[in-house]
Order: structure tokens, then C-alpha cells, then sequence
């Protein structure tokens, strides 16, 4: 019964095939929020703010940009492998038996070792942007990017990147091993906004001459994207960001990028001019969005977004709330559409992770493990243990529980 709800109008979980636990959970808590409308909405207890500060590295100026989310993507860099000479050593006897034809020994594999505070610095670092249109000198330069948690959940979910594209540039999981503490201190990636002393990036219009130029996109290189499996606007996006360089490098920026809250979301080229025709909603399309409680305004504006795609629309609500304008984008009387965002101190304690089983990313199967009562229990199926020695190191999904939250 739970699957066949859940899974209703959606064939990705409908099925018995293998999906995602990321996708599955970020589905999940949209049919959560969709249904909790004029009530309380246990989803709210996931969200937080994510906060982005773009530097200008020709004026210096800056710009801030929030969005919300449910999940906390982490990279998982293999150079920060505490055993990287041990791993080298395995690698390079592997590529040596795999040119004269040998298997290596199963018993003698090699996992990388990677702590927690690895992936957490590398999420926080600073990268650089290339191709970002300043306001300030009306051009395309290099930019500074970091990432910053504005606000902190009373639930926090961490997503690990195991999956990544290998030298064949086909999908692979990451066999790695990642130090996960029972607690955790987030409190060094606390944004606080702008700062003093910094100067914002003008608001107006962009005067370059290529900004208002039609965008020509490789369309072999989107359809061959497309082909293998990322979304049609995802494609669009990976082409323009990477100036029409080829499948290899369009490739690479959608791995890189897949676990963006906005990597789905219709393409819009960076300083695009808007058209100065008037949007026009598809009457169908508009009731039925606004059947679900939302206002004309919102779902307008949701519809204009999504090219009128209604259940993307809806989405789009959720997931825009805080860019609603709140003068004009009042909600319907059953109550607001915007989360109900929390916020605490950023120290938590381990008590649910979900593992996946299996060497390839098309296939395996998912254990969860939930600390119930100071003891690990294993969740396989319809088959519920006591797990002696869970597996922390070789989760998917991990949840952690804010140590002033309500149980």
C-alpha cells in the first residue's frame, strides 16, 4: 500500500527497479509538504538555509544568494584518503594485472579511508568561477564562490557523492570508506551574511554586448546527454556552462553538479534579457495548480517557470518559496505555503544511516540502520536485528539529530 501511494503518477517508484535513496527522500518529503498544507509540516524539521557568496575578483564586490534546502550534498575527495599511499600501491598492481589479462584477489582490496571533516572542508572551500557576468565592470570574469549554512535544522540529513563518472566516463560508486563521528560539530560553517566592509554588486542591467545574444547550444552533445539519463534542461545548462566543449567536459559538469538543488530547473542563461512578450498560463494548467490552494500569482508564476508543466509547477512552489513576493504572492486562506524554517546551534548526534549494498550504481539494495534506545538496529526488508557492529563508514544517507531538538 505505502508504495503504490507513494508512488502514484510516478513510475521512478512504482516499480521494483533500483532508484535512488537521495531522490527517493527528496520525493518523499515533496508528497509530505504537498499534503501539509494549512497544517503543521513535519517536513519543515529537514529545512534549512543554504547561503552562497559570489566575490567579483576584478571589483572585489560581492554578492549573497539564499536558497532552501532538505539536504546537505557532500563531496567526497579521494585525495584526502588517510591511506592514499596504500591505495596508489593497490591501484597501480591492479592496472598491472588488469594489462596481462589477471583478476586481482578480492581479499587483497584496498578501501580509501576518508575522515568526515575531509568532505566538510571540501564543501566549504572556495571555487572559482569562470564566465560570471559583474555588474560592476560589465563583463565576464573569474569569481570567487563559497558555500555557507545560514541556518541549522533540527534534523540534519548528509547526502555522501559516492557516485561519479570513471576514466570510461560511465557512472561508478565510490568504494570508500568515510569517518562518520557519532557527534558533530557544524558551527564553522555558519554564514553571517554580509559583512562590513564589503560592497555589493549593483543590481543593474547587464550592458554587455553578448548578454542579450541568442544562446547557441550544441544540440548533439544535449541529445547525447539527454540519452544518458539527465534531464532536458540539466543538458541545456552543462553545454552552456561549459562554452560548447565537447560530450567529455558537458559530461563531467553534470556529474559535478547533479546534486544541485536547482539542477532540474528550466535553463535561464546568466543576465538573460527577459522577453517583452507577456507570459500566458495554459488555462488547464492554471486551474489545476490552483486547485491545490496556491494563488493566480503563484501559480503564474510557477507555470511560466516550468513551460507550463503542472506537476513541475507545484514543485516549483515549494522549492521557490522564499522568492514569492510577499506583497503580491499572498497565499491561499489554508495556510502558507512558505517553510517554517529552524534554527539552533550546529551540534548533532548520529542516529539513522542508510547504506547501499552492491558495486554498481545501476544496481544493489539499501539497509538502513536507526539507533532505538542507545542500540543499533539493522532494518533489511521485512528483517529487523540488533546490529552489533554497524556499518557507519559505508553510508549513503546519514541522519543526524540536533542535540537541543525534541526527540
Amino acid at each position: 500500500m505505502f508504495k503504490t501511494l507513494i508512488g502514484k503518477g510516478l513510475t521512478e517508484f512504482s516499480t521494483k527497479r533500483q532508484q535512488d535513496a537521495q531522490e527517493f527522500f527528496s520525493h518523499f518529503l515533496d508528497l509530505v509538504e504537498r499534503n501539509s498544507r494549512g497544517q503543521l509540516n513535519p517536513a519543515d524539521c529537514f529545512k534549512f538555509e543554504v547561503e552562497e557568496r559570489i566575490q567579483c575578483m576584478a571589483s572585489g564586490m560581492v554578492l549573497y544568494n539564499k536558497r532552501t534546502d532538505s539536504l546537505l550534498a557532500l563531496p567526497v575527495p579521494l585525495d584526502s584518503a588517510l591511506n592514499k599511499s596504500e591505495v596508489d600501491a593497490f591501484e597501480a598492481q591492479r592496472a598491472e594485472l588488469q594489462m596481462r589479462g589477471e583478476r586481482m584477489d578480492p581479499d587483497t582490496f584496498v578501501r580509501s579511508h576518508i575522515p568526515l571533516s575531509a568532505c566538510l572542508d571540501a564543501f566549504g572551500a572556495a571555487e572559482l568561477v569562470d564566465g560570471f557576468y559583474s555588474t560592476a565592470v560589465n563583463k565576464k570574469v573569474t569569481a570567487q564562490k563559497t558555500t555557507r549554512l545560514q541556518t541549522f535544522p533540527d534534523y540534519l540529513t548528509i547526502q555522501l557523492k559516492k557516485f561519479a563518472l570513471g576514466e570510461d566516463w560511465l557512472p561508478k560508486k565510490l568504494d570508500v570508506s568515510v569517518i562518520m563521528p557519532h557527534e558533530l560539530d557544524l558551527s564553522s560553517l555558519r554564514g553571517h551574511g554580509l559583512q562590513p566592509g564589503e560592497e555589493i554588486l549593483p543590481e543593474g542591467k547587464a550592458t554587455h554586448e553578448g548578454s542579450t545574444q541568442s544562446v547557441e547550444l550544441d544540440e548533439a552533445v544535449v541529445a547525447h546527454l539527454c540519452d544518458m539519463g539527465f534531464p532536458i534542461e540539466a543538458c541545456k545548462k552543462a553545454v552552456y556552462f561549459t562554452e560548447n566543449s565537447g560530450i567529455e567536459a558537458a559530461t563531467a559538469w553534470a556529474m559535478e553538479h547533479v546534486g544541485d538543488p536547482d539542477f532540474s530547473d528550466p535553463f535561464v542563461p546568466p543576465n538573460a534579457s527577459k522577453s517583452e512578450t507577456a507570459f500566458v498560463a495554459d488555462p488547464t494548467a492554471l486551474a489545476t495548480v490552483m486547485s491545490m490552494g496556491f494563488t493566480e500569482e503563484q501559480s503564474t508564476k510557477a507555470l511560466k517557470a516550468t513551460d507550463n508543466n503542472v506537476e513541475r509547477a507545484i514543485d516549483w512552489i515549494f522549492s521557490h518559496a522564499n522568492e514569492l513576493d510577499s506583497s503580491s504572492m499572498e497565499v491561499a486562506s489554508e495556510g502558507p505555503v512558505g517553510p517554517n524554517i529552524k534554527d539552533g546551534p550546529g551540534k548533532y548526534q548520529l542516529v539513522a544511516f542508510i547504506s547501499h549494498m552492491g558495486t554498481s550504481t545501476m544496481v544493489g539494495h539499501y539497509v538502513c540502520h536507526i539507533l532505538k534506545e542507545g542500540r543499533w538496529v539493522i532494518y533489511n526488508d521485512s528483517k529487523v536485528a540488533e546490529s552489533e557492529c554497524p556499518p557507519k563508514d559505508l553510508g549513503y544517507l546519514y541522519l543526524y539529530r540536533r542535540v537541543s531538538a525534541p526527540s
